[in-house]
């Protein structure tokens, strides 16, 4: 099973790749004992100038068709991204513009975000979760925002925690091991309100 973290973080060390970090290894815990969980993590910073000439020429240089071929590969995604100018970072944006139009269809994806301030969390329902929409991506319910000041306080882990389970039990082949309340996926309460 593979699970391949995209990072848009533009620092080293990052906030957006330790949000990305933790948000894999809670995946990982999740998914300890079923089919071994190989995590790639997609740096963007390193294909900054290889994403702006697929979009100026149409073609992927060899790290950038390396990291596509990766997410269509993957059976889950966590996308992560620094706020800039209350959405995602252009980078991150220019990612997921180079990438085939039908490669995210059906895909169980984690979305995550970090920024200076705690009034930018909104960015996770009025940009990152409409971006995966449109790509028909299956988005977790529980995105993940960390502030400056979220960063060991209380309720981070918790919401990495629950996250991670979410997209866990989207994965093939999954069963989420029950530490916490029971998360039943969207699908399986739609289908008993149908009933």
């Amino acid at each position: 099973m593979k699970l391949v973290v995209v990072s848009a973080g533009l620092s080293v060390p990052s906030s957006t790749r330790l949000l990305a970090d933790r948000l894999a290894a809670a995946v990982a815990r999740r998914t300890a004992g079923d089919t071994p969980l190989d995590i790639e993590v997609v740096e963007l910073r390193d294909l900054a100038v290889e994403i702006a000439h697929q979009l100026t020429n149409g073609f992927p240089g060899k790290a950038l068709a390396a990291a596509q071929d990766a997410v269509a590969g993957a059976d889950g995604l966590i996308a992560v991204t620094p706020v800039f100018s209350a959405s995602y970072s252009g980078l991150f944006k220019s990612f997921f513009d180079v990438l085939d139009k039908d490669v995210l269809a059906g895909k169980p994806v984690l979305i995550g975000a970090t920024g200076g301030t705690g009034r930018h969390s909104l960015v996770l329902e009025h940009a990152l979760r409409p971006l995966f929409a449109y790509l028909r991506a299956v988005v977790v319910p529980t995105g993940v925002y960390a502030a400056s000041e979220d960063w060991g306080a209380e309720g981070l882990a918790e919401r990495i925690e629950r996250a991670g389970q979410e997209l866990a039990a989207l994965l093939p082949k999954t069963a989420p091991r029950a530490t916490g309340p029971e998360i039943v996926p969207f699908a399986e309460q739609l289908a008993a309100l149908r009933g």
